[in-house]
């Protein structure tokens, strides 16, 4: 069967309800040749193949397990652009992606998923904006940087020599910006953790 064969199956199955001209427009977005037997295909090509499956018929509901699978990276981004423009027309998507980056680019809310349970559900920017952050200071003159040890929140994890600090910062960082208007500060650079690091922190905690 080729590739438009097995398209057209699916289509049958469907009650030919698919408009063909749009089915082939996504088949050139994503680069793939109708015409030969889908059995000849690569991996990446038949993933391809299946994305178009899904899509074809503007669904009201997707139902993705990782469909950028062996894809290079532009298919892969053709793809996500492909599922945001189904979620643009009102289609309601999930979709399961081990690529972190990928999930934080394109979902709305995220589910983590531990041991076949559920431990989080949440947008990525709440999750990402609830980890500890760290926040790296360095000051135009030595200080004594102990208050800020102080500020709720906030653990002093190294300093060097009064000049720069590295702090831990739990929460809202209102509370560190404040205290530190009181100190001669010439530089202040913020490390937020990734989608990624989060969903690592969760497989690595035990309660």
């Amino acid at each position: 069967m080729t590739v438009e064969g097995t398209l057209r199956y699916f289509n049958a199955l469907r009650g030919n309800k698919v408009d063909w001209g749009f089915a082939r427009q996504l088949a050139e977005r994503l680069d793939i040749d109708l015409k030969p037997p889908i059995k000849n295909l690569s991996h990446g090509n038949k993933q391809k193949v299946a994305v178009v499956q899904a899509l074809m018929h503007r669904p009201e509901l997707l139902l993705l397990d990782e469909p950028t699978l062996g894809l290079d990276p532009l298919m892969q981004h053709e793809v996500l652009r492909l599922i945001a423009e189904a979620q643009a027309d009102g289609a309601t998507v999930f979709f399961c992606s081990h690529i972190m980056s990928e999930v934080q680019a394109v979902a709305e809310r995220v589910a983590i998923i531990r041991k076949g349970v559920v431990v989080e559900v949440a947008e990525p920017a709440t999750l990402i904006n609830r980890a500890l952050r760290r926040a790296h200071v360095r000051f135009r003159q030595p200080v004594d940087v102990s208050p800020l040890a102080n500020v709720p929140g906030v653990t002093v994890l190294s300093q060097d020599d009064g000049t720069s600090v590295l702090l831990q910062v739990e929460g809202e960082m209102d509370g560190l910006i404040k205290a530190l208007a009181a100190f001669p500060v010439s530089d202040f650079e913020i490390e937020r953790p990734s989608l990624e690091e989060i969903f690592l922190a969760y497989y690595e905690e035990e309660n």
